[in-house]
């Protein structure tokens, strides 16, 4: 494996790669990367360039950490040159650049797997449980707070850096393309980059979305909220020891009342979540995914559904 891109997260890839396969290849342009990484990892070779990486025949697929302007152009060159391609998200800003990458990859059949990482933490994947079973009954609306005073970025704004994250736990719970995208934000600090955003979602089943995303609000908040017609489900990433919370909550219509709604409470239940590292898990999906194991074609498609959505949002959001 070879990799492009240390920085704050490329980090935590290398990290995580490093302890799963072999790790052959690091480029980076940065000044005074070069030194650090080439002492952690004596065995990798430091490619100048991302395509003298590429040029490597026993090289079988390179990770991408990349800032998000680069991500289509170097999935699409790393694809072109046979390899498989982990790039984080999202890998592609329209969605043009994203069923570019997907038809390619399909082509020459080639995993291109977008750095969603809720989607492998086991939290998500319990409240995927609760949906797919019906254990909160009919599914009606999601929700998802994504907010702190964090930090700025110059090049994305809230609903590209933020809103992604949760965007692809809605479409992953809900396994529907939207139907309907509206948002609406202000760029309050940098022009033409929106640091609020509010986003609304309805779906072909009548299902609705919500998100917040801000890098302007006093409060920490990494939550997404599930409402069932039976039971309400809430996984919040900030919590150490309660990540998803089920609550026996919901409207019902008692048949002695005149068909007027009442509300019904219940217990409250915490299942226990495996503690395994996220990113850990995505990155051994990869590979497995590499080696032949699990479905290619839809992990390319899942990650290709969110920027399509995305640039729904992102039309609305200018305007359109």
């Amino acid at each position: 494996m070879g990799q492009a891109g240390l920085g704050e997260w490329g980090k935590n890839l290398a990290r995580n790669f490093a302890d799963l396969a072999d790790l052959t290849w690091l480029c980076d342009p940065a000044n005074g990367k070069h030194e650090e990484f080439q002492a952690r990892y004596p065995q990798a070779r430091w490619a100048k360039t991302f395509h003298e990486m590429l040029d490597d025949s026993e090289l079988d697929a390179v990770v991408i950490a990349t800032p998000v302007p680069t991500h289509h152009e170097l999935a699409k060159a790393a694809l072109e040159a046979g390899k498989h391609v982990f790039v984080e998200k999202p890998p592609a800003m329209t969605s043009g650049e994203i069923d570019e990458l997907v038809t390619l990859a399909a082509g020459r059949d080639l995993v291109l797997m977008p750095g969603h990482l809720l989607l492998y933490h086991p939290g998500v994947q319990k409240l995927k449980e609760l949906v797919d079973s019906g254990a909160l009954g009919e599914v009606l609306c999601v929700y998802g707070n994504r907010q702190n005073l964090g930090r700025i970025r110059p090049y994305e704004n809230a609903l590209w850096s933020l809103g992604v994250h949760d965007l692809s736990v809605i479409l992953f719970l809900l396994d529907e393309d939207p139907v309907e995208a509206t948002a609406q934000g202000r760029d309050f600090l940098q022009p033409g980059v929106e640091d609020v955003v509010f986003c609304f979602l309805r779906f072909p089943s009548g299902r609705i979305a919500h998100m917040h995303l801000s890098w302007l609000d006093p409060h920490k908040m990494r939550k997404m909220t599930v409402v069932g017609s039976e039971k309400m489900a809430v996984f919040d990433d900030m919590e150490l020891d309660r990540k998803v919370t089920v609550y026996e909550k919901s409207p019902w219509k008692p048949v002695d009342t005149y068909g007027e709604w009442q509300t019904r409470t219940g217990d409250i239940h915490i299942p226990k979540i495996a503690t395994d590292e996220p990113l850990k898990l995505e990155c051994r999906e990869f590979l497995h995914l590499v080696s032949g194991e699990g479905d290619r074609r839809k992990v390319a498609e899942d990650g290709a559904r969110v920027v399509r959505a995305l640039d729904m949002l992102t039309t609305s959001l200018d305007g359109g």
